[in-house]
């Protein structure tokens, strides 16, 4: 039985852990959990899978949720950074699946990794800010870092039982978003609504944007350079838009090895949660008789300039990662408010990265108080 702290639990991936966690009740406890500042659905969680422990990060939610809970159920509720880190580092917990969005996840991931919880992470902006300094972390204190993502999932899988000196390179698949095989006069003014209509997968709205843009992308392969120590020279982005190869490694002697499912992020998450078992499930299999072709393209760095920009912090390492994520989140949010357009969101991530001056070896404090001055720089732009 391994107990699980959710963080994030309301969101996209944190509900669908949830329904792995509900088709295998002998295997998993769910001692806490965390939301944002979603009541109603957090409170539903409660009633099904009882944890110990709440997180609503908003305090007048946590209080409004107090008076909510049925007396029958004992449970502590919490809220605030503090009561994310303290259901990240309790003792009974065995692993934290933290699949909150953006830089909150940092800190309490990097807590729980200091505890010595293992950590199945779907937090894509812990490793693009402190990649470094997690992996470090990791290794000191002995934790395992099990991806979430499907693309990181099926390089994690193929690398399984081979010998990590004889890869050559990785190769991450992408959809190719909702706007695949347009150019970028037909993007200038795009609508969320359209930005968020993905064509294979349900997620949230923050990851579905960088989807159309490709930073989600960009945020996966600095993802890839810190989770399997390669270069990021080594790390290849291939269109796939089937969506059935969820990534691939080639080996020097040419051998490519690709890990293949329907599109269905449960699958990835029981993985990281079972690892290194698999067990029976009921998820749709594939059908090789239907599938009558798989295809793949060179990503169209023009049209979709933030894969660019990500390559290009990347290359230059240090804090520009950390701008990079910060800049993208603030933009995101604007676009999601229709308060700027598409391509704003790569034009002023670069403005950004053009006027920071990085930190050589950063630390903690660093990485915290750079993601700040970003976010602050991109709000004075936009006035």
């Amino acid at each position: 039985m391994k107990r699980l702290t959710i963080l994030g639990s309301t969101g996209s991936i944190g509900t669908q852990t949830l329904d792995v966690v509900r088709q295998n009740r002998d295997k998993f406890e769910v001692v806490a959990i965390s939301a944002n500042r979603s009541v109603d659905l957090l409170l539903e969680q409660i009633i099904e899978f009882k944890p110990k422990y709440a997180v609503l990060y908003e305090k007048e939610s946590a209080e409004k949720l107090k008076g909510m809970i049925p007396k029958e159920i004992e449970i502590e509720i919490l809220d605030s950074i503090d009561g994310l880190v303290k259901i990240s580092t309790i003792d009974e917990v065995d692993i934290v699946l933290t699949a909150l969005v953006g830089m909150i996840g940092l800190i309490p991931t990097m807590k729980a990794i200091e505890y010595k919880k293992d950590i199945a992470l779907a937090n894509k902006e812990t490793l693009v800010t402190a990649g470094e300094i997690v992996m470090k972390a990791a290794e000191e204190n002995n934790v395992k870092i099990l991806p979430v993502d499907s693309e990181h999932s099926a390089i994690f899988q193929c690398l399984n039982g081979e010998n990590k000196k004889e890869v050559n390179k990785l190769i991450l698949t992408a959809s190719g978003g909702p706007f695949r095989g347009k150019k970028r006069e037909e993007l200038i003014n795009v609508t969320k609504k359209q930005a968020l209509k993905h064509p294979n997968w349900n997620m949230g709205q923050k990851i579905s944007i960088d989807s159309s843009t490709l930073m989600n992308k960009g945020l996966e392969v600095i993802e890839a350079k810190w989770l399997f120590d390669m270069d990021y020279k080594d790390i290849d982005v291939v269109i796939h838009p089937q969506s059935i190869i969820h990534s691939m490694v080639e080996y020097i002697d040419t051998s490519v090895i690709a890990q293949l499912s329907m599109p269905d992020m449960r699958l990835a998450i029981e993985y990281a949660l079972t690892y290194p078992n698999r067990i029976k499930s009921d998820f749709e299999r594939i059908d090789f008789k239907k599938i009558s072709t798989l295809t793949f393209e060179e990503p169209d760095m023009n049209t979709f300039p933030c894969l660019k920009l990500a390559y290009d912090a990347l290359k230059e390492g240090k804090t520009y990662l950390t701008v990079l994520n910060a800049s993208n989140e603030v933009l995101v949010e604007k676009f999601l408010k229709d308060q700027i357009g598409f391509y704003d969101i790569p034009y002023y991530i670069e403005k950004s990265l053009d006027a920071h001056n990085s930190i050589i070896n950063p630390k903690l404090d660093d990485i915290l108080e750079v993601d700040r001055w970003a976010r602050s720089y991109i709000n004075d732009l936009l006035k």
